[in-house]
């Protein structure tokens, strides 16, 4: 192979993956938008907010997002790219209405600040996982502990009710989801050098995309505790 044609293949590689990686974030994008519209809609009107907390869908609703993810993590890649499309953007709207109690719990205006913060630490820390030549793959086990330790140090303080240890969860909860949104990029990257067909490379940015929307929303909530916690 000769130079000119090395380095056009070489370009074309680079340019498919950038349109790779534009997908995963204009679908990421895309759920935000719906979460953060179904949420807020749901937090204006008291009749679906009885209805979405104040009845027994309240103890099934945290379990629908978590339910929906296992099934894309395990069906994604057999399912067709079109229903594939749907589950996700039911899934980022069954978050809105989990997340819709933050607009009642919290002021419109910490909420904006907070998600300019969130949206300019993702970022920073996406673009760093995207360009590093760094192996991050060696932080994933460590990440997945740390995930593991914040969900049992929450469900301990759900009955100890203790201030300290809810501001150091939030401290970790950033540490984490903040790593995790720099691993999981460079993964995403990844998996573009895999060969598949042109379906596949789509779902691939679908699956992306829905690991880094999980990372953003979490990195959120920490966040938002974090400087209410810091007002209180």
């Amino acid at each position: 192979m000769d130079i000119n044609t090395q380095n056009k293949t070489t370009s074309k590689v680079e340019q498919g993956l950038r349109n790779y990686m534009l997908q995963v974030y204009n679908f990421m994008a895309i759920a935000l938008v719906i979460t953060g519209i179904v949420s807020y809609s749901v937090s204006q009107s008291q009749q679906l907010m009885r209805i979405v907390f104040g009845s027994p869908l309240s103890f099934l609703l945290p379990f629908v997002p978590f339910g929906i993810v296992i099934y894309l993590s395990r069906k994604l890649m057999t399912m067709s790219y079109q229903r594939a499309q749907l589950w996700f953007m039911i899934f980022a709207a069954t978050m809105g209405l989990s997340l819709s109690y933050i607009f009642l719990a919290f002021s419109g205006i910490l909420i904006t600040k907070v998600f300019f913060i969130t949206s300019s630490v993702f970022l920073a820390t996406s673009l760093y996982g995207y360009t590093t030549n760094k192996d991050l793959s060696s932080f994933g086990s460590f990440l997945f502990m740390g995930v593991i330790g914040i969900l049992i140090a929450s469900v301990v303080n759900i009955f100890m009710q203790s201030s300290a240890l809810e501001f150091t969860i939030s401290v970790i909860g950033v540490l984490v989801f903040t790593g995790l949104t720099a691993y999981d990029t460079q993964s995403i990257k990844s998996l573009y050098h895999q060969r598949s067909d042109a379906e596949s490379v789509m779902k691939k940015a679908l699956i992306g995309s829905l690991s880094l929307y999980i990372n953003f929303i979490n990195l959120f909530l920490f966040i938002l505790r974090l400087f209410a916690g810091s007002r209180n």
